[in-house]
């Protein structure tokens, strides 16, 4: 499942993100890369340090708290993320990303937007699958979920600064169907709460997703 989730940062926290961002050293993205992806990876990261402490706190505060990122997800450990710049004649090219980063299983890759897309020409993040591609660009602080076994690149910027943070998640449910199919039903046990309050079909719901969940939990 390919989600968008508007504003998970608030136009504050982009502010305070892009302040710590621009006290902070970047270095050639080819670094974190893997043999295969090196090859088509140019970019800038920004290096560990106090600022950059600063901001992947902040980040993964507002992922952590966020309830569609977690329904979404179903996240048991957040990697990452990190966070990259691209300037004109910067791309990243057609990859998948790692199976296992340090010792964990990738199985929902983000991206966080943090440039306006006004402010950048290129730069789409391009997720490919069986019925063609998709393109998406989206506001500053809106982040995207996607499975980790797709291949995606993003496409080069010719104009302007595009800043973006990337990571992963080891989610509880390992099945992407699965996954899609617990968001949807728990989508709409909520909204029958929101219309009805409390029911016996709603209960019926509740019982369903609780009981899937533990069928295709791995805890």
């Amino acid at each position: 499942m390919i989600l968008a989730i508007a504003d998970v940062l608030s136009a504050a926290d982009v502010a305070e993100v892009h302040a710590d961002l621009a006290a902070a050293t970047f270095v050639d993205g080819k670094a974190t890369a893997g043999w295969s992806a090196k090859l088509v990876k140019a970019n800038l990261q920004a290096a560990d340090g106090p600022e950059l402490e600063r901001v992947r706190t902040l980040v993964e505060a507002r992922l952590a708290e966020h309830a569609v990122f977690a329904l979404a997800t179903r996240p048991k450990t957040i990697l990452g993320p990190i966070f990259s710049r691209y300037e004109p004649g910067h791309a990243y090219g057609t990859h998948v990303d790692d199976a296992l980063m340090g010792g964990v299983r990738t199985d929902v890759s983000f991206t966080l937007f943090l440039s306006a897309p006004e402010s950048y020409d290129g730069g789409e993040l391009v997720i490919e699958s069986a019925a063609g591609e998709d393109a998406f660009k989206l506001g500053p602080g809106s982040v995207l979920t996607y499975p980790s076994t797709t291949l995606h690149r993003v496409a080069p910027v010719t104009r302007g600064r595009r800043l973006a943070a990337v990571g992963w998640v080891r989610s509880y449910i390992r099945d992407p169907a699965h996954r899609e199919l617990l968001f949807e039903l728990e989508t709409a046990r909520r909204r029958l709460f929101e219309r009805e309050g409390k029911t016996a079909d709603g209960d019926l719901l509740a019982k369903c997703a609780a009981n899937l969940q533990r069928m295709w939990c791995e805890d």
